[in-house]
């Protein structure tokens, strides 16, 4: 469940709706049961379930909102810090990740934070193997492009962090 929380997180960027993408996730799992194959990883389904409800979710914002197509970006907002921010260097590296193009961002997240394999990224996101490797190769380029990052000393005894 946390795994699928992140990833809502990820791509809503708002709590509330990361709650709904899992809830909705479970949902769809156990009205399409049947679907599952024995022997796959159901973190790897239940993944690639949330990813198709987000993508219909924006596809029906742009609709509702008769805007064609939109930047999932553009039409939601942050609402908050994450808690792995309060340390410097994460928050450092999260706002570099968050500046990525979306198909980066979501790529860089399932293969370095969820530990997925290129072909279960590909699946998950339904694209072909070299676009996750193409979309890796980009971001790993882009967060080069960045000055090193700012480290933070430790406070000595007796400071207050």
């Amino acid at each position: 469940m946390a795994r699928l929380w992140r990833y809502g997180l990820l791509l809503s960027r708002q709590r509330h709706v990361a709650d709904d993408l899992v809830q909705a996730t479970c949902v769809r799992a156990l009205e399409r049961a049947g679907q599952f194959i024995e022997g796959t990883r159901m973190d790897r389904w239940l993944l690639s379930i949330l990813h198709s409800i987000w993508l219909n979710e924006v596809r029906a914002r742009k609709v509702r909102h008769g805007q064609g197509w939109a930047d999932a970006d553009q039409a939601l907002s942050f609402d908050g810090e994450y808690a792995a921010q309060t340390h410097v260097l994460a928050a450092q590296v999260i706002r570099r990740v968050d500046a990525l193009p979306e198909a980066q961002r979501e790529t860089v997240f399932l293969a370095y934070v969820e530990g997925l394999s290129y072909r279960e990224v590909a699946d998950v996101l339904q694209v072909p193997i070299g676009t996750v490797m193409s979309r890796l190769a980009t971001a790993r380029a882009k967060l080069a492009e960045y000055p090193p990052l700012h480290v933070v000393s430790a406070p000595t005894s007796g400071e207050r962090p």
